[in-house]
């Protein structure tokens, strides 16, 4: 998948109904599956033994934590296995000795406007029972035996390994769903590596860490805070919450990354023609928080 269709998803993300762009997405997916033969010609195939071999070669394994955003759908068809292949591959890849992360977002009921909208008129979350809406394999994670996964109707995360449960602990009394005591907050405090295999790093969440590190201090506007009291339950607990936040008033863009941190901070490549990034959660947070004393920030000036 190239940058202009990351970008152009982007976009109907932003201004199509959810129903709308799930439709369009499968639409998409549907030609890319007519074009097999032609695809696979042109960029070849690999398999999951190939892609470990890559990740080793590419990324190597220096790091406690590895955060994965990811599409199976987009590494289709050059890629000539499974989800559940995939992730047995991640499980081993990183080992009993460090933490392996996966996003559990959901961003809310398609028949809704809007996330808010959603919890508006369902306040209850159920942490365990609703999937992950981050693709195949982060949910096939997510129910994973040993898996814990954080309270947070949004930015729920799921995580296996030694600091697993220290990650995700506390994580419904945090202020901000990304900031101060969050997971990623704990995943800056240590050696993270975050990577996108069949994703861009359009899907870059840590990339909003540093505003919220700066508060105050940083350079664009936000809404005002709407406090939206919710109840979290997860199994027999139910956790009174309250949804809170302060939207910037400015356009997020994500592609201005690469003009704020250099190639060797921020590796982007391709595999038989299948996106990859790579890159250390602090080493984001660092460059984002000197980039916003600047002035300059990932946000565009209506």
């Amino acid at each position: 998948m190239t940058p202009l269709f990351e970008r152009l998803s982007s976009l109907a993300v932003r201004r199509l109904k959810r129903e709308h762009f799930l439709a369009l997405r499968a639409r998409y997916h549907a030609m890319r599956g007519r074009l097999k033969p032609l695809l696979q010609s042109l960029y070849g195939t690999f398999d999951t033994r190939d892609l470990r071999t890559h990740l080793e070669e590419r990324i190597g394994r220096s790091f406690e934590i590895l955060m994965v955003h990811s599409s199976v759908n987009n590494m289709k068809p050059m890629y000539t296995d499974g989800p559940l292949d995939l992730l047995k591959m991640l499980i081993d890849f990183v080992g009993p000795d460090r933490t392996l992360v996966m996003p559990a977002f959901y961003f809310g009921d398609g028949k809704y406007s809007s996330t808010r909208e959603t919890f508006r008129n369902e306040p209850r979350f159920a942490v365990r029972r609703t999937p992950s809406q981050m693709g195949l394999l982060t949910e096939l994670f997510r129910r994973s035996k040993g898996v814990v996964q954080s309270r947070n109707p949004i930015y729920r995360v799921s995580a296996l390994g030694p600091m697993a449960n220290d990650m995700i602990r506390g994580h419904e009394h945090t202020t901000s769903p990304i900031g101060a005591g969050s997971p990623f907050d704990f995943m800056d405090r240590h050696d993270t590596l975050v990577i996108g295999i069949g994703k861009t790093f359009e899907v870059l969440t840590h990339a909003h860490y540093a505003e919220e590190v700066l508060g105050d201090e940083f350079p664009v506007p936000r809404g005002p805070e709407d406090p939206l009291p919710m109840t979290l339950v997860d199994g027999n607990d139910e956790v009174p919450f309250v949804l809170r936040g302060r939207t910037p008033q400015w356009t997020f863009n994500i592609w201005k990354l690469r003009s704020i941190m250099d190639r060797e901070r921020l590796k982007v490549w391709n595999y038989h023609h299948v996106p990859l990034f790579a890159a250390r959660a602090n080493e984001v947070t660092n460059a984002l928080i000197a980039a916003a004393r600047r002035g300059v920030t990932l946000y565009d000036e209506p």
